[in-house]
């Protein structure tokens, strides 16, 4: 199993938590991102800087990844595509995407865009919170013990 991160949007409170994940499990965690990011030294940290553009940094990930390969992402389409390709996608907030919530999360994310797009100013998510770190934390420590 390989860790892949949408680390342009990816909080840095989240690839801290990755960092030390990636350490003391001996795993690898590769940052993809369109500009470059720093990351501490280690043997298990990298990152693909990609150029600029829409999915340039989806794309690569959905390219490299593998079956039961890692991906944190926020992007419900990038989650949706990981899915497919047999993945496991996990987001900032510590949920778990699968084959039974996906649909319905791509439903109401285009719905949101419709909305957004025929003017209706909807409100964006709510900061990330200490209990959503912690969400991630348990549900990251579960994936890796599987693993």
């Amino acid at each position: 199993m390989k860790i892949w991160v949408d680390a342009d949007a990816c909080p840095v409170v989240i690839k801290e938590i990755l960092f030390r994940a990636a350490d003391r499990k001996k795993i690898q965690v590769t940052l993809v991102a369109n500009q470059y990011i720093k990351t501490p030294p280690s043997r298990f940290i990298n990152q693909i800087q990609v150029s600029s553009g829409f999915d340039v940094a989806d794309d690569e990930i959905v390219k490299r990844m593998q079956a039961r390969d890692l991906v944190i992402t926020g992007d419900i389409p990038l989650a949706a595509e990981i899915i497919e390709k047999e993945g496991i996608a996990l987001n900032p907030r510590g949920e778990l995407y699968t084959t039974e919530n996906i649909k319905q999360r791509l439903n109401i994310r285009d719905f949101m865009d419709t909305m957004r797009a025929s003017g209706v100013h909807t409100s964006g998510q709510a900061p990330l919170s200490q209990t959503d770190r912690q969400n991630f934390a348990n549900n990251l420590d579960r994936i890796l013990a599987k693993a």
